[in-house]
């Protein structure tokens, strides 16, 4: 169960947030040399968060590990808003193609380009990550940030 922790959005505006957004999640994994964060492509189902990586990846590897993630969703140019927090990674080899399929639409668009093919080429060597969010904040200070021309 995902918990809110602080910020001005309840659980429905968080929602709606990551549906409209698609700028990838930045996400923080544990290993023995340090954290590592990464930027994935992320699909919304509810609050949780999918996407998808190489199954040899050092990501792979440490999410084999350690599951424990902290992520942020937050573009970098104003209005600063975003959601982050921390949750349980899960590695899913039955929803990969799926998963694929919807951060292509998603971030690439429904034509078929020369990425989505090469992505899609890769599926067999991929596996998917849902990220189940246990605390959640969010912020957004757009009501403070006006700009001027």
């Amino acid at each position: 169960m995902t918990r809110i922790t602080s910020g001005p959005w309840e659980e429905s505006e968080i929602e709606s947030f990551l549906d409209r957004t698609s700028i990838p999640v930045r996400l923080a994994t544990n290993g023995s040399s340090g954290p590592l964060v990464q930027s994935l492509w992320f699909a919304p189902r509810g609050m949780d968060l999918w996407c998808c990586t190489q199954k040899s990846s050092l990501l792979t590897k440490r999410l084999e590990r350690d599951d424990r993630v902290g992520f942020e969703v937050a573009a970098d140019t104003p209005p600063y808003r975003g959601v982050r927090g921390t949750g349980v990674a899960h590695l899913v080899d039955d929803a990969v193609e799926s998963t694929l399929r919807i951060l292509i639409e998603r971030y690439q668009g429904t034509e078929q380009t020369e990425l989505s093919d090469w992505l899609l080429s890769r599926v067999d060597n991929e596996i998917a990550i849902r990220i189940e969010p246990r605390t959640v904040s969010s912020w957004d200070f757009s009501h403070r940030m006006t700009r001027r021309n």
